[in-house]
């Protein structure tokens, strides 16, 4: 019997180009003009993957975000793994948003993933082994077939495809 050929199919972040990013956007807020003195800080935990953005108003904290947002994808970090919560009221009559990092896939996203791939009814099979899955088969083929499948899906988290074999 041939040796199944196997990949894995994970969302990570490179959480060094985060805080890269975070970086610049903290020099861009400090430099620009139109925000200078307005009041408005960028934080980055990097342990927890939270970023947090104080503003004087909603409009300012959309601007903030938006220069966070243009420095990740200059650093080709995926949007899709950032997940803003809604804008609360903090004191002083200021605006905060706090935004947090995904990684991995939860249980719900693998569980969806895997029907899909079996749906496809192709000899593969899916195993979900805590945040990442892994798909295995007796043909390359079937595992390239999947991965095309799987890049033309939208599964609202970035889904990278490593050690395949």
């Amino acid at each position: 019997m041939a040796k199944d050929q196997s990949f894995d199919i994970v969302s990570e972040v490179d959480m060094q180009e985060v805080d890269n990013a975070y970086g610049q956007a903290r020099k861009e807020l400090a430099q620009r003009y139109d925000l200078k003195g307005s009041g408005a800080k960028l934080e980055f935990e990097r342990k927890s993957g939270a970023v947090t953005i104080t503003a004087p108003s909603d409009f300012v904290c959309k601007q903030v975000r938006d220069i966070l947002e243009t420095r990740l994808i200059r650093r080709k970090v995926d949007l899709k793994s950032l997940s803003w919560g809604a804008p609360q009221d903090a004191s002083g009559g200021t605006v905060k948003t706090v935004g947090t990092i995904v990684q991995g896939i939860d249980e719900d996203t693998a569980r969806r993933i895997n029907k899909d791939i079996k749906g496809l009814k192709l000899k593969a099979k899916v195993q979900i082994e805590g945040t990442k899955l892994r798909v295995s088969s007796p043909s390359r083929d079937t595992l390239q077939e999947v991965i095309t499948f799987l890049r033309d899906q939208d599964y609202g988290v970035p889904l990278q495809y490593v050690n395949y074999r």
